[in-house]
């Protein structure tokens, strides 16, 4: 009972008329101003092989730089601003083929992270930000593969008054194969609700994301002073090891709507 009040009134902030003022543009179309790339392998700052790339007015995970094998260098691109409670919108999709060597359940699969940590407290070989992730799936043209879909670096959440502890979780979302643009929403109040939409329909939500006090990172960052409960982060764009592009990629600050 004690919850409602607070979903109704994010409820009706994200009602808004998506015209209307108080939308950022993360991403502007011409160049990575606003973000910090962090490779596994490399600081936070080097974009590695020109991974991620702007052309054509959208910004594209690539790795036609690459030489040799992928060597697990997963990447994330991190939106210099930490939020909240907003609304993040964007447009994705999937294209081409696996670089070699690439581990095989990274096959057309990235990802939006949020409430995540800063870039520059990642490990030189750190894997992914503590964060929660909203998984972005492609189809392989034969099998059902949701999108929009809940993973946990570091973290745990809350569902249907139940701790989940399971590194992943699926969605209710269609399958979309081929290379077809998909919009993903992220709708998110601090730690009380985060909701994923693909397409416009809601396919997940949950509440109380937390770090995982029994992983080695989280519990760094839980030594150094971070709260257990996350109410806000970075957002960051996955790089796994499948090509994909980005576009339109935009937030709406409940912060100022309420």
């Amino acid at each position: 009972m004690l919850i409602l009040p607070a979903l109704n009134t994010f409820a009706q902030a994200i009602e808004q008329p998506r015209s209307g003022d108080g939308w950022i543009k993360l991403f502007n179309g011409e160049d990575l101003t606003g973000w910090t790339p962090k490779i596994k392998g490399y600081p936070a700052g080097e974009n590695f092989a020109d991974t991620f790339r702007v052309e054509d007015g959208v910004l594209k995970v690539s790795y036609d730089n690459y030489v040799g094998d992928f060597k697990d260098r997963f990447g994330h691109l991190f939106y210099n601003q930490p939020f909240s409670n907003y609304v993040l919108k964007l447009e994705y999709r999937i294209v081409g083929e696996q670089t070699p060597n690439a581990p095989a359940w990274a096959l057309r699969n990235s990802g939006i992270m949020i409430h995540g940590q800063k870039p520059e407290s990642m490990t030189l070989d750190q894997d992914f930000p503590v964060s929660i992730e909203v998984q972005l799936l492609g189809g392989d043209g034969t099998h059902t593969r949701h999108t929009g879909n809940l993973c946990t670096p570091g973290t745990h959440v809350v569902k249907n008054g139940k701790l989940l502890t399971q590194h992943c979780v699926n969605s209710t979302s269609p399958t979309y194969h081929g290379d077809q643009w998909v919009t993903a929403e992220v709708e998110v109040d601090g730690s009380k609700l985060i909701r994923h939409k693909i397409n416009g329909e809601v396919v997940l939500e949950y509440s109380q994301p937390q770090l995982d006090d029994t992983d080695t990172v989280a519990k760094k960052l839980l030594a150094a002073g971070a709260e257990k409960l996350l109410t806000g982060g970075t957002i960051s764009l996955q790089s796994e090891g499948h090509p994909v592009e980005f576009r339109n990629v935009e937030l709406l600050n409940l912060e100022q709507q309420r």
